[in-house]
């Protein structure tokens, strides 16, 4: 009798508990163009930059070392983290003429459903309105750094002071008024560090003239790779831009922020128009301009992450809430003497992911399993207990979050690059990567062309080895996987047009690009 006595309230206790438990809180802070380079938790050898409060992030939790996203362009990873599916299934591939269908499947509608209060705060670069959040102030477009009109609820409002602040300001509003009787899911959405990363104005100078080191393939001549790579348009020596390098003013400043940018640039723009550099001497010039400027960027975007971790701590709410750091893509910071992302090359394909979840992540530990944008709204309905639909192509990150990786873990991942030729003439490509090994098609070349890099031999991604005898079994097993990823993925045998851009996939004619409301210099 005793014994069922016992038996009856520890089942009773647990009952209680499974009732009592709090449904755990979503932050999601996303930024656009943030490479992981830039991030000091990342490790990277220049030590570009310290990231203090994103460093908290990953000392408390996960630091994924290998996330990669399936489209390396702004709009289209967006729509891939919405619908959990790749561009030719969500209908947004490219920034020039795509428009999101908001009426389809999302991961914050389907929480929105099960009783989460959602929000979406900042950049959305999607075109249509958000559906799926109970409350949503989006930057039109790109948006602008200095004094951004913004659309809350459909209503322009004018928003004074810097945006990434601004970002921050709206979060944090939105956090203390939100209704505290649901869960919720906000996502915080920085336009920073995108191009042309104009920084805020407390941190013109902040790192006092320092001179970055260079990056070993700055002044690479893409020998080793073939056309596609040497075609492109997106270099610091040839695609950089007066306003790239702060000899413009930005957009939307004001009489009284121009004193203070003037008296910072002036004397250094008129310094180097004395200096009439040329050639690498100029390339040089420009790769520190962007530096100071990106990196200035970034220090202001990890100053608000930092505000929204405060508020957190202060109302008791970091014990039961998943913070995601993360970026929409990776970026070139003069690697390869790039600026911009688009390529399947490490630099742009890869983006940072730090995932912090009290109780259930490792503090300060990283994996290097493959994950995918593509698996950031299934992971977020897992956490939330909502299942997950099928039709959903990615796979919930959470039995990484505990530490755990399964067996049938993915072990190669498909990428596949649309936009072309404007802007920066990146070929569309698609091709499959493994922890070593990345096999790339170009298309729209009027015959055949490959690549393969072998990254354990070659990290940079400077030869291609594709064709050499000693590689011929890789190259076959590759396209073998190749060919069963995208039967998997349904990607289409024959792609339209229209996922190109407005000009199409075969060339420079046609209908000229505009840059619209949408569009991604």
């Amino acid at each position: 009798m005793k014994y069922l006595l016992f038996c009856f309230l520890a089942l009773a206790a647990i009952a209680r508990a499974a009732t009592t438990q709090k449904t755990p809180n979503i932050v999601f802070i996303f930024s656009d163009d943030h490479a992981y380079q830039a991030i000091s938790a990342y490790g990277d050898a220049r030590k570009l930059l310290d990231t203090p409060n994103i460093d908290r992030i990953a000392k408390q939790g996960v630091r994924f070392d290998r996330c990669l996203v399936t489209n390396s362009i702004c709009g289209p990873a967006r729509a891939t983290i919405l619908t959990g599916k790749y561009s030719h299934l969500n209908g947004f591939p490219n920034n020039s003429n795509s428009t999101f269908d908001g009426a389809q499947q999302t991961f914050p509608k389907l929480l929105q459903k099960a009783g989460y209060q959602t929000a979406i705060i900042g950049k959305w670069h999607l075109g249509s309105d958000p559906t799926g959040f109970d409350f949503w102030q989006i930057l039109p477009g790109q948006g602008v750094y200095y004094n951004p009109p913004m659309i809350k609820m459909g209503e322009r409002v004018a928003m004074p002071g810097y945006v990434t602040d601004i970002i921050g300001d709206v979060s944090l509003e939105w956090l203390k008024n939100r209704d505290k009787t649901k869960p919720f899911m906000l996502m915080c959405q920085h336009k920073a560090p995108h191009r042309e990363w104009a920084p805020p104005l407390r941190h013109l100078g902040f790192d006092q003239d320092r001179v970055y080191a260079e990056p070993a393939t700055l002044f690479d001549d893409y020998s080793g790779r073939g056309v596609a790579v040497r075609d492109q348009d997106m270099t610091i020596a040839k695609t950089f831009t007066d306003r790239d390098a702060k000899l413009a003013l930005p957009a939307g400043i004001s009489p009284e922020q121009q004193k203070v940018w003037d008296a910072y640039y002036g004397p250094r723009n008129a310094k180097f128009r004395a200096a009439n550099l040329a050639g690498k001497d100029l390339v040089s010039w420009r790769y520190q301009r962007y530096m100071h400027d990106y990196l200035a960027t970034v220090k202001a975007v990890d100053e608000n992450v930092g505000r929204v971790l405060d508020y957190l701590d202060k109302e008791g709410l970091a014990e039961n809430t998943v913070v995601v750091y993360a970026s929409d893509q990776g970026f070139y910071l003069g690697e390869h003497g790039w600026f911009d992302k688009r390529w399947i090359f490490e630099e742009s394909v890869r983006t940072p992911l730090i995932v912090r979840w009290p109780g259930v992540t490792k503090p300060g530990t990283a994996t290097r399993a493959l994950v995918s944008n593509l698996d950031f709204g299934e992971t977020f309905l897992d956490v939330a207990g909502v299942p997950v639909p099928a039709d959903m192509q990615g796979r919930s990150l959470q039995p990484l979050l505990r530490g755990e990786k399964p067996a049938n873990w993915r072990a190669a991942f498909y990428y596949q690059y649309f936009e072309y030729p404007s802007p920066h003439r990146v070929r569309p490509h698609y091709g499959v990567i493994t922890d070593r090994y990345k096999l790339v098609h170009y298309e729209g070349m009027g015959e055949a062309y490959w690549e393969l890099f072998d990254r354990e031999k070659d990290p940079n991604e400077m030869k291609s080895v594709y064709g050499e005898a000693a590689y011929a079994a890789t190259i076959t097993e590759l396209k073998k996987e190749l060919t069963r990823l995208r039967q998997e993925l349904k990607v289409p045998a024959e792609i339209p047009a229209r996922f190109y851009g407005n000009q199409g996939a075969g060339g420079e004619g046609g209908k000229k690009k505009k840059q619209a409301k949408q569009g991604d210099l």
